[in-house]
């Protein structure tokens, strides 16, 4: 008894967007197995993989069509590496945000590290920091994913060490991740407004200079206090000074409230909860050079911008500290800049997903191009899953809700851990179907105990 799917699968028709990449139906096949096998092992590991795979489980030799896929030993018609899989998942992310009926893209870029703490034999492997702050071997990364309220996608990524002969700085790392992006959204630019959400790791003029010469805007907590800017008294003078001595110019402009994980009062530890916010602001001028970390000497700007301060009130959380070239003068774009930046809580929820859910800390190869190619292909299979939760009313995703012990809860929605979950338990499912199929064939039957076990189980809508 075997069961087969009648309706056309997601994730077939999901990994079809590669097959311009693919040279051949076993690399296409082996391929979306390993993308499968991803899902459902939630991890990087090629043996996981693999035994996760309803194909390639049933062969000896599965965990080395793995590796070999990500070498590119068995991909010579073919580009799956690191490089040109990125490529590819940033022109589906480009056609997903055109298509969406919002004027505004929220692109959120980060860098997490790929931390390897027990490593040894690993290709240039470098040193990054654990969640203590103590150092550890393993792996940079930047990424940039573009949000709408209906849409996600990965723009832009790429794994790096400093210790790889390829490596020039992490600021040119930047660059290349800014340059390439804006590039790819270039088209989008004459009928929607981009917006850049950055952490206080791109508090760097090159970085603004870059994005505002792309015709963005940005929204940047602030790192450097001692910034030298210009800013107004309270007779409403121009004064030289620190961004730091700016903060005593705010001007209270709003309240409002959001959800996140805070400790208050007396409470013993931090839980998310709901909170009060205060958010004030004052105008700024930086003055700034254009050849900043470029060869030629360049000009010198100066452009008007705005610090905002949002106060969690009622915790004794340090306040947001951020710099924005979107106007900020009253209570309505006030709330707008402090909406803009909770976004970018989301792309911290992304890398949790990843590193959780498809195993990204987890890869074990010692070839430099396989790591990158594998990480990227959990950028893929993360892909398939962001689509998943693009749609509640679509029937298979609350079915896959409920595989993964989702609990209906009115205005909350189940998140990618929980489909990821519920996919796995359905990939099981599959793998299990297809081993004892192939047992049952090759040995002319199960084994006795086995089928007195399995003896009063039928079709999945008998069950």
């Amino acid at each position: 008894m075997e069961w087969k799917t009648t309706w056309n699968d997601p994730l077939t028709s999901y990994v079809a967007a590669f097959d311009q990449l693919i040279g051949d139906k076993r690399t296409r096949k082996t391929f979306e197995e390993t993308i499968r096998g991803i899902i459902g092992a939630g991890s990087l590991v090629c043996q996981r993989i693999a035994g996760q795979s309803p194909i390639l489980s049933q062969g000896k030799k599965g965990a080395q069509r793995v590796i070999r896929l990500a070498m590119g030993e068995s991909t010579q018609r073919s580009n799956l590496d690191d490089r040109h899989l990125t490529a590819r998942l940033r022109e589906v992310a480009v056609e997903q945000l055109e298509q969406a009926p919002e004027e505004e893209i929220w692109l959120i870029a980060d860098g997490s590290d790929l931390r390897k703490p027990y490593a040894e034999t690993m290709p240039y492997l470098m040193q990054v920091k654990d969640l203590e702050g103590n150092l550890v071997p393993g792996y940079r990364t930047i990424n940039v994913i573009g949000v709408t309220p209906g849409r996600r996608g990965l723009l832009y990524h790429h794994l790096f060490s400093s210790h790889a002969p390829d490596f020039r700085s992490e600021a040119a790392e930047t660059q290349e991740a800014l340059s390439m992006v804006s590039q790819a959204l270039s088209s989008l630019n004459e009928h929607k407004t981009i917006t850049w959400l950055l952490d206080s790791g791109f508090d760097d003029v090159a970085v603004w200079r870059t994005i505002w010469e792309a015709g963005e805007h940005l929204v940047c907590r602030v790192y450097h206090q001692e910034r030298l800017v210009s800013f107004q008294d309270q007779q409403g003078q121009w004064q030289e000074g620190s961004v730091g001595q700016a903060r005593a110019q705010m001007r209270k402009l709003a309240r409002g409230q959001t959800t996140l994980v805070a400790k208050r009062g007396k409470q013993p530890r931090a839980k998310m909860q709901p909170v009060e916010v205060e958010i004030a602001a004052c105008p700024l001028r930086l003055s700034y050079s254009t050849g900043v970390r470029r060869k030629q000497a360049g000009t010198r700007l100066t452009r008007e911008v705005w610090l905002v301060e949002v106060r969690i009130l009622g915790t004794d959380q340090e306040p947001w500290l951020l710099l924005t070239d979107w106007p900020v003068t009253n209570e309505q774009s006030a709330a707008r800049i402090f909406t803009m930046y909770r976004q970018r809580w989301g792309v911290e929820d992304s890398f949790k997903f990843l590193k959780t859910c498809l195993g990204w800390e987890e890869v074990q190869v010692l070839d430099w191009q396989a790591l990158r190619t594998l990480v990227a292909l959990a950028w893929v299979a993360a892909g398939f899953l962001y689509d998943l939760g693009v749609s509640w009313d679509w029937a298979e995703v609350q079915l896959l809700a409920k595989l993964g012990g989702w609990e209906p809860h009115k205005g909350r929605k189940p998140g990618k851990i929980t489909l990821q979950r519920g996919l796995s338990r359905l990939l099981d499912m599959l793998v299990t179907q297809a081993v004892l199929s192939q047992y049952e064939t090759t040995h002319h039957g199960l084994p006795p105990k086995i089928a007195a076990f399995l003896r009063n189980w039928g079709s999945p809508h008998e069950l």
